[in-house]
């Protein structure tokens, strides 16, 4: 992902007020984050427990998405539908997203299992067991890490359709 300042973090948001993006928290280690290893920029407001933020790339611009956690809690443990990693280290939440636009502001929603706290970057990340002799697991990780975009970006576009 490439480097963003707070100002082109709180002016991508799509599915926010300004008074939203005013107020947002930029995660506690902004000024030490390794840009290189993250495919979207994730992490929850410190002081609004509840709401999480994304940002990632959509047609060379940044996007970003404001979550709201759902209530409640789940019978089992979900798998995360966008790292999809089975061997998670952490918990994964349902998240609730208004989509852009007119449809948000008639309160559509969009709805995802994600890692709790966005880990996702890492996990993909985390070297697999190998299942076999022979198995390759750079191009393993490689693959992973394309399965992570394509997800993201396909939430970030069903989110932006609701400008139209």
């Amino acid at each position: 992902m490439l480097p963003l300042t707070e100002q082109q973090i709180r002016s991508s948001f799509i599915n926010a007020s300004l008074r939203e993006r005013k107020s947002l928290t930029l995660p506690s280690n902004f000024d030490e984050l390794s840009w290189e290893s993250l495919d979207f920029l994730g992490w929850r407001d410190e002081k609004l427990p509840l709401i999480g933020y994304v940002v990632t790339f959509l047609d060379g611009e940044p996007v970003g998405i404001i979550f709201r956690k759902a209530e409640g809690k789940t019978r089992s443990r979900p798998q995360c539908s966008w790292c999809e990693d089975i061997n998670l280290p952490n918990d994964v939440t349902f998240f609730n997203a208004r989509q852009a636009g007119p449809a948000g502001r008639n309160g559509d929603t969009i709805s995802t299992l994600v890692c709790e706290k966005f880990e996702c970057s890492v996990n993909v990340r985390t070297p697999q067991s190998l299942p076999y002799v022979g198995f390759d697991r750079e191009a393993a990780i490689a693959h992973r890490i394309q399965v992570l975009q394509d997800h993201v970006q396909n939430f970030t576009q069903r989110v932006r359709d609701g400008e139209k």
